[in-house]
C-alpha cells in the first residue's frame, strides 16, 4: 500500500472541473462534458502518466514537460498528452456558467487599446477558431506586452512560443460535435456570448 502511495505521489492528476457537468447548459450539454472531460481529458492524463513513469520527466510540472518535449520527434507522444492535459484544464477555466458579457473594466480597456472594441476582439477569436483546419485551439494571449489572438493545431500551445495564454476555446470536434455537429461557428459564438470567462483572462494578465 505504501509503495502505491509513493508511486502516485508524483503522478499527474485530473484536475476537478470548476463547475458541475450540467452547469454550461444549454450551450454545452452535460453529455458533451461527460465525454470530453471524463473520457478525453482523463485519457490524456492517464496516458501521460504511463509514458513518463520511471523517466527523468516524471517529476516535472506539465508546463516543464511541454517545453522540454516540444518539437522533439522522439517525445511527440509525451508532448501531445502533456499539452492536451494542460490545454483542457485551461479550457475548463476559460468557461464559466456566469461567463460572457463584459470583461472587467481595466481589462476591457486593454482589449480596446489593441483591438479597438471588444466586438473586434471576439470576432478575431471567432475567425481563429473557425479557420483552424482540423483540430486545434483559439487563444487570447499576451505576446511580450501586447494582447494577440492566435490559433494552434492539434495539441500545440502558445507556451511553446513564449506567449502567455489568457483564455482558450477548444475546437477539436469532441468539444462540440454532440451538440452542434458540424456547426463549429455556432458553438464558438455561443461560447463567446454566454460562457467565456473574462475574469479568468484578466487574472492571467495580472
Amino acid at each position: 500500500m505504501s509503495n502505491n502511495k509513493l508511486q502516485s505521489a508524483s503522478e499527474h492528476v485530473l484536475a476537478p472541473l470548476p463547475y458541475a457537468e450540467n452547469a454550461l447548459e444549454p450551450v454545452i450539454s452535460a453529455r458533451t462534458i461527460s465525454f470530453h472531460y471524463g473520457k478525453h481529458h482523463k485519457g490524456y492524463v492517464d496516458n501521460l502518466n504511463k509514458l513518463i513513469a520511471g523517466t527523468e520527466l516524471a517529476e516535472l510540472t506539465l508546463e516543464k514537460i511541454i517545453t522540454a518535449t516540444a518539437g522533439k520527434a522522439d517525445k511527440t507522444a509525451i508532448f501531445n498528452n502533456a499539452a492536451q492535459a494542460w490545454n483542457h484544464t485551461f479550457y475548463w477555466s476559460s468557461l464559466s456558467p456566469m461567463g460572457g458579457g463584459e470583461p472587467p473594466v481595466v481589462f476591457k480597456q486593454k482589449i480596446e487599446a489593441v483591438f479597438g472594441t471588444l466586438d473586434v476582439c471576439k470576432q478575431e477569436l471567432v475567425t481563429a477558431a473557425t479557420t483552424q483546419f482540423g483540430s486545434g485551439w483559439a487563444w487570447l494571449v499576451l505576446d511580450g506586452d501586447k494582447l494577440k489572438v492566435v490559433k494552434t493545431g492539434n495539441a500545440d500551445s502558445p507556451l511553446t512560443k513564449g506567449m502567455k495564454p489568457l483564455l482558450t476555446i477548444d475546437v477539436w470536434e469532441h468539444a462540440y460535435y454532440l451538440d452542434y455537429q458540424n456547426r463549429r461557428a455556432d458553438y464558438v459564438n455561443a461560447v463567446l456570448d454566454k460562457l467565456i470567462n473574462w475574469n479568468f483572462a484578466a487574472e492571467n494578465l495580472g
